[in-house]
């Protein structure tokens, strides 16, 4: 590889596909979720966002989708500033993601191979044979090729969000969103989604961004970690740089300890007025 062709591959690998600048954002009641955060998602990476229940993991996918409007700040996915598009742009861009929901998210009156071929008659004019060969291609790569045409209703947990991870990448995206996918996992399920999206971000040059409570699985495929706790970023780094920071709150989650500055309960009035009225 010439010179020229290094720099430019270094370039490439290097450019921030998801950019959030002191981006705040409240919900209609007025909750803070987050306040003045910055992230950089880079190309190619496996990004992991991760922190305790409640702190608007999700929340921030969703923004990074342009679902929702940041209160304050800007986003911006793949140079656009996402908050500011048209409907019809958004559109558009959304179809360079893919996104695997946290339940899944299969149509149930769907067959396997229906669900799958969606986006595509959805997104394109390809004709019935190409789509039949990207759903067949699509469905091996994630081992389920032989359950074409079952319905839903009749697969396991973990092979349905194996299902739903084919039909998120059908599209060849450059961007793709894990909501939780290994909840609700067996240990083998678990096991083959964790070498699967490793596999795919890496043969299909595609950027993830993971969120996820587990932190050993998610660590172990990770470029790059955010640790989000109290509507800000408590960390950030590489796994082993996550894994040595020494923050009390970051080792609380890291470590699963019941104990430690990030409470159990969430904020509520004295126990006494709901129960008294007083």
């Amino acid at each position: 590889m010439t010179d020229l062709a290094l720099f430019a591959t270094l370039v490439i690998m290097s450019r921030n596909l998801v950019e959030i600048n002191k981006m705040s954002y409240s919900h209609e009641n007025g909750r803070l979720v987050f306040q003045d955060i910055d992230m950089v998602i880079q190309q190619g990476k496996i990004t992991a966002i991760m922190g305790p229940s409640g702190v608007g993991k999700t929340t921030l996918l969703r923004l990074i989708g342009g679902q929702l409007i940041p209160t304050h700040g800007v986003i911006k996915v793949a140079d656009e500033i996402i908050h500011t598009l048209s409907r019809k742009a958004l559109y558009q861009l959304r179809q360079r993601f893919g996104m695997l929901f946290q339940a899944g998210g299969l149509f149930t009156h769907l067959s396997v191979y229906e669900n799958v071929a969606f986006p595509l008659h959805e997104h394109t004019v390809l004709s019935n044979d190409m789509i039949h060969s990207l759903v067949m291609m699509k469905l091996q790569m994630v081992g389920l090729r032989g359950v074409a045409q079952l319905m839903p209703g009749v697969l396991s947990g973990g092979m349905a969000r194996r299902v739903a991870l084919a039909r998120a990448i059908v599209l060849d995206p450059e961007l793709i969103l894990y909501d939780e996918p290994f909840t609700g996992q067996d240990p083998i399920s678990l096991g083959v989604l964790v070498r699967l999206i490793k596999t795919l971000n890496d043969d299909l040059g595609l950027t993830s961004v993971i969120v996820s409570h587990d932190v050993t699985k998610t660590m172990s495929i990770a470029d790059d970690v955010y640790v989000i706790a109290d509507s800000r970023i408590i960390a950030h780094g590489t796994p082993t740089e996550i894994a040595r920071d020494r923050s009390a709150k970051l080792q609380q989650f890291i470590q699963g300890l019941p104990d430690g500055p990030v409470p159990f309960d969430y904020p509520a009035c004295a126990i006494a007025e709901d129960l008294l009225g007083e």
